[in-house]
């Protein structure tokens, strides 16, 4: 007899519906995502009912964590996405469509009355293996600094292949290139600043030395300043006017009235004899700079930047060596910002500041011409992807071929290993090295292929010791992936196969789903 223990508003599912709804959840996420894998995925226009605002995006993340989803499972292979994003920055589709081909293996396997803790160990089998194969054939050119170049150009080329910037693919990789190897092994990308301007088109972009601030000096101001010294502050520079939000004065007559304006115009004046003490001809400030200090300042030869955002001050501290300050009594305890060259210039119809020579010479920026908010955006995103990979790789140095190659390799071992293991466990490897082709069989569909032809010509070359063999989606034929350059990241890869055998594991171990409405002040009586 059973006994419900749950109250009314607890639902409960156990055993073979738990699971087979973890199953369904996590696969529909993998169908949804696979058309955007590979040179030739399609994108997804993404738009919201309530705001109206659209998105068009082939990233697996994006996508993903854009849609409301109910299903448990589902929201795992989100986070998993996210995490991908999060660590390397690329290879959120793959990771995704991996874990789902997973538990689509394994969902036959449990069909078959294997249970699922012997499915999870030849998992773990399996992914060893995988693991240990993609390591052996794992290049490091990190001695050679021209050919670890190269093989971070066609990491970046292989990257954004399958972006919205497939066809100046040249172009930006030789800029994601170029920003990247100014941070010397820093996996830190605030450095590199993204800058949005619409107009032109995606071709017009390009890589700028320094830092550019989009903002403008002070009116009647000089537009150019050699060698600066710049102090960055985020301050009140406004109070030269009687604020009448939250305090209330009476006075019985104007005299009064302007003894309180002489004072706070002399509260003011002494704070920019504090700045003048600092020895500047530049003052950055994050608030607003209303006309009296910088009609003070500007007669000190000390040009004004008012209301750059936090971010931008943040950045600016960053790459010239300063620090920002709120107080001024101490200016030999202050680092001072330092660069050769501010100018305005004029990038699109926008009138923007550039610091050019800063002390931080890792610092640059990269200025994305675009014809719509959509395609910047989008543009954007899949140049942080490549910024992201690269800078990683400039850590774990070693790189491994792309275009199927590396799944089909790591699907080989596991086939071998699948040969030693004795029993059940057996079918839960071979499980592991089909999902594992399953990758480039969704490449080949999504290129309009034959894919089963494909594959087969694919496999057949692996198996037979033709090891940089890959699918090359420009002619649908099998190539060599060296000679065409298609590489990819070994730490990406690695990151793939771990996090989504992790992924399928965690949803295997599922028996029992329990869903509850949030408890309210009444939910008991």
């Amino acid at each position: 007899m059973s006994v419900n223990i749950l109250g009314d508003q607890v639902s409960e599912e156990r055993a073979e519906n738990a699971r087979l709804s973890a199953f369904v959840g996590a696969i529909a996420v993998g169908d949804l995502v696979k058309t955007t894998l590979g040179p030739k995925g399609m994108d997804k226009l993404l738009t919201s009912a309530s705001s109206g605002q659209s998105i068009v995006t082939n990233d697996g993340a994006t996508i993903l964590k854009s849609i409301p989803l109910d299903n448990p499972a589902a929201k795992v292979l989100v986070n998993l996405s996210k995490v991908q994003d999060d660590e390397v920055g690329d290879g959120t589709t793959s990771v995704t469509v991996l874990a789902s081909e997973l538990l689509r293996e394994a969902e036959k396997l449990v069909d078959k009355k294997i249970h699922p803790q012997t499915i999870i160990e030849g998992f773990r089998i399996a992914s060893k293996a995988a693991l240990e194969a993609l390591d052996k054939v794992a290049v490091d050119n990190s001695h050679d600094d021209a050919a670890f170049r190269k093989d971070l150009i066609n990491i970046a080329k292989t990257t954004l292949s399958s972006k919205i910037l497939a066809q100046d693919r040249d172009q930006f990789a030789e800029i994601a290139v170029s920003a990247i190897l100014r941070l010397r092994g820093s996996t830190s990308l605030e450095r590199i600043q993204l800058i949005k301007i619409i107009g032109g088109q995606l071709s017009n972009s390009y890589l700028d030395d320094g830092f550019i601030l989009n903002k403008k000096f002070g009116l009647d101001q000089p537009k150019k300043i050699k060698d600066a010294r710049i102090l960055i502050a985020n301050t009140s520079m406004d109070t030269d006017k009687v604020k009448i939000f939250g305090a209330k004065f009476k006075v019985d007559s104007t005299s009064k009235l302007a003894q309180l304006e002489k004072a706070e115009k002399d509260k003011m004046k002494a704070k920019v004899e504090k700045i003048k003490n600092f020895n500047i001809n530049c003052f950055v400030n994050r608030q607003l700079i209303y006309d009296w200090p910088e009609q003070l300042l500007a007669d000190s030869n000390i040009n004004t930047i008012e209301h750059a955002d936090f971010d931008g001050v943040e950045r600016l501290a960053l790459v010239t060596g300063g620090e920002v300050v709120s107080t001024f009594d101490y200016p030999e305890k202050v680092k001072l910002g330092k660069c050769d060259l501010i100018e305005e210039v004029i990038i699109g119809e926008e009138v923007m500041t550039r610091f050019s020579g800063v002390s931080e010479g890792a610092a640059c920026n990269i200025v994305l011409r675009g014809a719509t908010e959509q395609v910047l955006d989008e543009a954007e995103r899949s140049l942080h992807d490549a910024l992201s990979v690269l800078s990683q790789t400039t850590r774990e140095t070693r790189t491994v071929l792309g275009g199927g190659c590396s799944e089909m390799i790591m699907s080989n071992a596991v086939d071998t290993q699948a040969q030693n293991q004795e029993g059940k466990k057996q079918l839960a490897v071979e499980a592991f090295a089909r999902a594992l082709r399953q990758l480039p069989t969704i490449l080949a569909d999504n290129a309009g292929y034959d894919s089963s032809e494909l594959v087969a010509r694919l496999r057949s070359a692996i198996y037979s010791g033709l090891t940089t063999s890959g699918l090359n989606l420009s002619n649908g034929t099998v190539g060599d992936m060296r000679q065409l350059g298609v590489m990819e990241s070994y730490k990406l890869k690695r990151a793939v196969v771990n996090s989504a055998s992790e992924a399928a594991e965690v949803l295997l171990r599922v028996d029992n789903i329990i869903r509850a409405k949030p408890r309210t002040a009444d939910r008991n009586r």
